[in-house]
């Protein structure tokens, strides 16, 4: 993605809502899922997302002071999203998307940080940032494996039961 096309207040209010979806979703498994470690594992990936969404409007506020941030009813810059399409759709399918989601996020902050280079406070920070979107993705990896796990020991086969 080429994000000099963009200006720096889209920029940034699209990282305020990628956060803000990405805290929701997140709490959204946590409010479902029963296994209390992964139910811990997705609130904190939300208190994350809440914190990294605090450094970006305090990022829009520092650009733009006299602004107020208005959050346009579609991101301006086209980011993965985390899908939950059906109450039906396995958890690991789920933890695919955000893993895309915290992938394009990733590599979405190690570019505008690149914009910075005469703010090295800001710079760092979100360099900062973009690795923690890197280790939300490692957590997602190690948890989807786990799931994939119990998605296959939990399927049921024809016949299984069937004696000889």
């Amino acid at each position: 993605m080429n994000i000099e096309i963009y200006n720096l207040e889209d920029l940034i209010l699209t990282a305020i809502m990628s956060e803000i979806e990405s805290k929701n979703v997140y709490s959204k498994i946590a409010n479902t899922v029963k296994n209390f470690m992964l139910k811990d594992r997705f609130r904190f990936l939300a208190g994350e997302e809440e914190k990294h969404r605090k450094f970006f409007e305090w990022m829009f506020k520092k650009n733009f002071p006299d602004k107020k941030i208005v959050l346009p009813e579609k991101t301006p810059v086209p980011l993965p999203e985390i899908k939950i399409d059906t109450e039906n759709l396995p958890l690991s399918d789920i933890m695919e998307s955000a893993m895309q989601a915290e992938w394009a996020a990733h590599n979405y902050y190690n570019r505008i940080a690149a914009k910075f280079d005469k703010k090295p406070e800001v710079k760092n920070m979100l360099l900062y940032i973009a690795s923690m979107e890197m280790s939300h993705y490692r957590i997602l990896e190690v948890e989807r494996e786990n799931a994939l796990r119990f998605e296959d020991f939990d399927a049921e086969w024809p016949m299984m039961h069937v004696g000889p």
